[in-house]
């Protein structure tokens, strides 16, 4: 008797202990590119992001260029590089129905995308 009252509280702890993990492991991962040259893009497994559901996803942004930033626009989410600092950011973002945009600042008309978030 006094085995399986110590295992039901273990079983549970292992249970929510598990949880968090998972959560973790379930949260999408984009990525962002700014430079070298003029090239920005937002990618999903490889592939040119056009369109998204809704939900929660790490957007990690390598930014290779002293000269442009990573710019991410739309609703409730405004989230920069900046200009003169180079390296990987990762930031965990909130993405609602809508549309999104994304620019390098100082070359916004050329250096640009654009998403859907469904």
């Amino acid at each position: 008797m006094t085995r399986r009252l110590l295992a039901l509280p273990l079983a549970a702890a292992v249970a929510v202990a598990g949880t968090g993990a998972d959560a973790e492991a379930a949260t999408p991962t984009l990525s962002a590119t700014v430079g070298p040259g003029f090239t920005i893009s937002l990618k999903k497994s490889g592939r040119k992001v056009t369109s998204l559901r809704a939900g929660t996803y790490k957007i990690r942004v390598a930014d290779r260029s002293d000269i442009h930033n990573f710019h991410l626009t739309g609703p409730r989410v405004n989230k920069k590089t900046s200009v003169p600092t180079t390296g990987t950011t990762t930031w965990t973002v909130r993405l609602r129905h809508g549309t999104y945009r994304y620019v390098c600042d100082p070359h916004a008309s050329m250096m640009k995308g654009s998403f859907t978030v469904r």
